[in-house]
């Protein structure tokens, strides 16, 4: 067990690393009550050791971390990435790349959706995870050391849980299909946190357009606020406040005050004026730069059943062919092909389309029909017909 605390050590472990093939990481923040990460711990394993890296030491420099994560020649394998790569490229301003992520490694591999990492490991390995600090406070110090046990434990056992994902996707011929999933991952616009753009994240229904300028403006509002406290969104303007605030555009400060859960002396105070400001701005954008609602497809009379026919080939297919579902077609997408054979969804595109886009238009269009056999749906051309889509 080792716990690196101060700068020499830790470039002395990294640059052992940085001659590796791969290392595996992971790391362990706090977020309930900010609105960045704060990253606490990281941990590195690599072929012959692991450590765990204290990151709030005194006087530590994370460089010798960060320039390893950089380093093109290291894969750098995460179970469930996302969080992690976030904290990273905040950091730093750079995704650590190549990657492989063992999670969607394994619904490639058809270990369903989301596996979690003590699933996979007692799947693949037969350890026993245990999960005993998963909620502890990384934040707190002197760490306890069976907290130090448990986060260099995850990429220990992450590293025969990559070796044999490996092997299986380079087995069945599926390295590509991981690849195209890692170049989401690795794209510097997955984590971007423009206050312009939080909008986009809120649920709304409405199609008034004037209402979403609104709401654009009050999210971008709330969005630089909340970094400029580093507190969570909420704990500046719930959701339901703000579409409130947007259906009905106080113009004062008395009347803001009325809405629901806000106090007047806020509505009077600074976050009250940034509010308001926020409103006017809204208000203020010309009819034509207003922002569109997202395109919602009508649901032509008796599409339904088509959509559901599609559902058992999506599920034929990824039981047949041992590939989550999820990574294959949402149920959104199976919507846009029943309606439009040139939907832009993943599912019609590269080796999606050759697993199940292809079949799919081909079911659609009455060039081939769903047969139950034996405690098994089959697949069967029509007679006549072309079993695939052109």
């Amino acid at each position: 067990m080792t716990m690196i605390s101060d700068t020499a050590t830790l470039a002395d472990f990294c640059n052992r690393q940085a001659k590796t093939e791969f290392i595996t990481v992971d790391t362990e923040f706090m977020r309930d009550t900010t609105f960045w990460p704060k990253l606490c711990v990281a941990q590195v394993g690599g072929p012959d050791e692991a450590v765990a890296i204290d990151t709030l030491a005194k006087g530590i420099d994370l460089t010798p971390l960060f320039d390893l994560l950089r380093n093109q020649r290291v894969l750098k394998v995460f179970h469930s990435a996302r969080q992690d790569l976030e904290i990273f490229f905040l950091a730093t301003g750079a995704v650590p790349e190549p990657l492989f992520d063992t999670q969607v490694a394994a619904m490639v591999c058809g270990f369903g959706e989301s596996v979690g990492y003590d699933t996979l490991a007692r799947k693949l390995t037969g350890a026993k995870i245990d999960k005993s600090s998963r909620f502890a406070d990384w934040a707190h110090r002197p760490l306890k050391n069976r907290q130090i046990e448990y986060a260099i434990a995850d990429v220990v056992h992450l590293r025969p849980i990559y070796e044999k994902l490996r092997q299986r996707l380079e087995k069945t011929g599926r390295t590509a299909w991981l690849d195209e999933e890692m170049a989401v991952l690795t794209n510097p616009e997955t984590y971007r946190l423009e206050p312009e753009l939080a909008w986009r994240r809120l649920k709304t229904r409405s199609n008034d357009r004037r209402y979403l300028a609104v709401v654009r403006a009050l999210a971008a509002w709330r969005e630089a606020e909340a970094q400029h406290r580093d507190v969570p969104r909420n704990r500046v303007l719930r959701d339901e406040q703000l579409f409130d605030i947007a259906a009905h555009r106080p113009p004062t400060a008395e009347e803001l005050g009325r809405t629901r859960g806000l106090s007047k002396d806020l509505a009077r105070g600074r976050l009250g004026q940034g509010i308001l400001k926020a409103v006017t701005e809204g208000m203020a954008v010309p009819d034509d730069q207003c922002p569109s609602p997202p395109p919602r497809a009508d649901r032509p009379a008796g599409i339904g059943p088509i959509i559901d026919l599609l559902k058992v080939l999506l599920k034929m297919k990824c039981e047949e062919n041992e590939v989550a579902q999820k990574l294959v077609a949402t149920t959104a997408d199976l919507e846009q092909i029943a309606t439009n054979d040139e939907a832009p969804v993943k599912a019609l595109s590269g080796w999606r389309r050759e697993l199940f886009g292809n079949e799919a238009l081909a079911l659609k269009h009455g060039r081939l029909a769903l047969s139950v056999g034996r405690k098994s749906i089959k697949v069967v051309p029509l007679p006549g017909k072309q079993a695939k889509a052109s």
